[in-house]
């Protein structure tokens, strides 16, 4: 698509990013305003805050299979693969906005399995197809199109948690104590777990060496850095944890092929298959024996016989460590509270849904509900998914894989990471947990409690690739100074660190078919950021003013001039002058002789007292590059020489920051007293001495309607 873009659209960014699963490719779209025209409807408080993003369910598409499977054929991804969801994006990207939205592709789990030639390939080709078959915004392929480690996962997600709960934007409503006001993160899916969390200060500082530090940028420019600890357990996803679990049940039969195998986690009643499929009598065996397992409803030794899964015995080369012999820093529960996603949520919710939505968790409570699930026989729990029970949702395979799940995810919370048990224990500050008081407010307010399992916040799903699109958009803003360090994160020394990752390629300026007609020299006025918000503010003042004058009248303008521009040594019977340049319809401005020279506004005076502003000497009218609204119309050209003295607004000249005084000067001429010649300079050496100031051609020009019209918000 092309063509002009929408006005209601024009202040708008949008951004592309893909999450390329084992099991299928989802595409997410986002938006936020121009970070233009976010300062200018921004108050103080969302002047500190990051960039606002926001994403419809409509926006969001998946297909299957996973990207991985291309690896035999990588040539064919982007049509038989992306197409599919580039068509979706280009339906959402408003018209004419495409080369102004970035793309990114980030591979996870199903990618790290493939050879590397043939990842390396199959990233290669994404990259070549959507250059060439998209008009979407791709500069630097390794930086928009790669494969993530566990580790940037959790990272993104952490990103993603504290924005959408406001440890951000709003420390204060989310202190925890200790100065302290972000959420942990933990995420769970098949093959793999992650956590993420900003440690308290002592750890911090003891353990400095194993922390991310992240970078992002508020919509006033500030840099805003944390330090957060992040890694990953490969295998402690649940289905890796399942099948690690049936070859630990196998193992401590005695024999591999033992045929039937007693299974604690199962209800009482269902044989499955050690895949995890029902088992029905009759099936096919294999050598003459069909190994399966069976169900005994034991909740209490499903917790025991999982335990053993995390591995915490593993050697603890770096301590601390919690899991397989993974270290991790120290964590403080008085401030270290978590969100959970993903697994931790489906498995708290999905069986529980009508009773337990939106509660914060309780481990008694969640535990009691899930032993008495799991020690119901098979057929009522058939007879009560058939009736709906537990919700549409659940079907029979939930009802198969939840016994196990919930052992896991209570192993793995309160055995493996240490998250007190909310309703059983207490920790050393009540203020945080351990009580049903704050099990209340917890309930209320949501997430003051040691864990909480999330699926949405404020309607936005709780996902990485949110976190690594708000870390992208704040790498958008421009900051307040030009040797600002860059947006993204990396070890944790001071700096860009070798091993940095940039939130994305250097901010791209708006192209001219995307630009709003208002945005330019009314952004430059009055954003806050700018150094020449009020010399400019005051420049449209004067302009204004001089409109306003010139629509007054012939005979109103005279009235006035005769009030404040008559000259203090004509006398009453003296003759008019003869109309300057302007013919006198300038206020102020009149020839004096021939050669076009200044009246004199003062008696006497130093030279040093009078000042021009920046003054354009083109012979040619000119049009803003800038405004639209501004063409055809002349710029003035002209600047009117101002005295200090007590008819002046404070003393002070307003133009003073808009031209540094040399070679602007007006000085006497010894051959006429009665008036000021006024000296010219070239435009290059006004430009040289205004480097970095505003151009002229920035500046609104002076239109010839009757009127100025005000601008118009849209």
């Amino acid at each position: 698509m092309s063509g002009d873009v929408d006005k209601r659209s024009s202040h708008w960014r949008y951004g592309i990013i893909f999450d390329a699963g084992s099991s299928g490719t989802r595409l997410h779209i986002y938006r936020w305003l121009d970070s233009d025209k976010a300062r200018k409807e921004a108050g103080v408080k969302e002047l500190e805050s990051l960039p606002v993003l926001e994403t419809k369910s409509k926006w969001t598409e998946k297909i299957h299979p996973g990207i991985a499977t291309f690896g035999e054929k990588p040539d064919r991804v982007g049509p038989d693969h992306l197409e599919s969801l580039y068509k979706k994006a280009r339906k959402v990207i408003p018209n004419g906005l495409e080369e102004d939205t970035p793309v990114f592709l980030l591979a996870t789990a199903g990618m790290r399995l493939l050879p590397e030639n043939q990842r390396n390939e199959l990233l290669r080709q994404v990259c070549s197809y959507t250059r060439s078959n998209t008009k979407f915004q791709l500069p630097e392929c390794d930086v928009h199109i790669q494969v993530i480690p566990g580790e940037v996962e959790g990272l993104y997600g952490w990103v993603a948690a504290n924005y959408l709960l406001g440890g951000f934007d709003a420390p204060k409503d989310h202190a925890h104590g200790k100065n302290h006001h972000t959420y942990g993160f933990l995420d769970m899916g098949g093959a793999s777990a992650q956590i993420a969390f900003a440690p308290n200060a002592t750890e911090a500082e003891r353990h400095a060496n194993d922390l991310k530090l992240l970078r992002m940028r508020t919509i006033d420019g500030t840099a805003a850095e944390y330090r957060v600890f992040t890694t990953t357990w490969l295998g402690f996803g649940v289905n890796e944890a399942r099948r690690r679990y049936v070859e630990a049940l196998q193992k401590a039969s005695g024999a591999i092929d033992t045929e039937v195998l007693q299974d604690p986690c199962l209800p009482a009643g269902l044989s499955v298959t050690t895949k995890g499929d029902v088992f029905l009598p009759g099936s096919k065996t294999i050598n003459g024996q069909t190994p399966h397992l069976n169900g005994t409803g034991q909740f209490d030794k499903c917790l025991m016989m999982t335990l053993p899964l995390l591995e915490k015995d593993h050697i603890c080369e770096d301590n601390p460590c919690l899991l397989n012999g993974v270290h991790v820093p120290a964590i403080d529960f008085d401030v270290n509270h978590f969100v959970g996603v993903s697994e931790y949520w489906h498995t708290t919710h999905e069986i529980f849904q009508e009773s337990h939505k939106d509660k914060a968790y309780d481990f008694n409570t969640y535990q009691q509900r899930v032993s008495e699930f799991c020690s119901q026989d098979w057929d009522i729990i058939r007879k009560g998914i058939d009736k709906h029970e537990w919700g549409k949702k659940v079907d029979e395979q939930t009802a198969i894989e939840v016994c196990f799940k919930a052992s896991w995810l209570i192993n793995i919370l309160h055995e493996g990471i240490g998250i007190p048990r909310v309703g059983l224990e207490a920790t050393p500050d009540s203020m945080h947990n351990g009580t049903m008081k704050v099990l209340d407010n917890a309930k209320d307010k949501g997430f003051t409690a040691s864990f909480q399992a999330v699926n949405k916040i404020d309607n936005t799903e709780v996902s990485w690739t949110l976190g690594k699109m708000v870390l992208y958009a704040s790498s958008q803003v421009p900051p307040l100074r030009n040797d600002a360090l860059a947006v993204g994160f990396g070890s944790n020394i001071p700096g860009i660190p070798a091993d940095f990752q940039y939130a994305g390629s250097a901010a791209v300026l708006r192209t001219e078919n995307s630009t709003s007609t208002e945005d330019h020299w009314h952004s430059n006025l009055f954003r806050a950021s700018s150094p020449r918000r009020i010399p400019g503010f005051i420049l449209f003042l004067f302009i204004l003013s001089i409109a306003l004058y010139l629509l007054c009248g012939r005979s109103r303008r005279q009235r006035i001039y005769s009030r404040f521009g008559s000259s203090p040594r004509r006398g009453l019977g003296s003759p008019p002058r003869k109309r300057g340049l302007f013919g006198g319809k300038v206020p102020f401005w009149r020839s004096n002789t021939s050669l076009g020279n200044y009246e004199r506004v003062l008696e006497e005076g130093a030279n040093d007292n009078f000042e021009l502003g920046s003054v354009d000497d083109s012979d040619e009218p000119e049009t803003s590059d800038s405004s639209s609204a501004s063409h055809g119309s002349k710029t003035s050209g002209w600047a009117t020489p101002r005295s200090r003295n007590k008819n002046g607004l404070d003393g002070r000249d307003p133009f003073d920051n808009l031209g540094s005084g040399q070679g602007l000067g007006i000085t006497g001429n010894p051959m006429d007293r009665s008036g000021l010649i006024g000296r010219t300079e070239s435009k290059e050496r006004i430009a040289g001495m205004a480097e970095g100031r505003k151009s002229r051609r920035g500046s609104p020009a002076r239109p010839k309607g009757l009127g100025l019209k005000p601008l118009v918000e849209d």
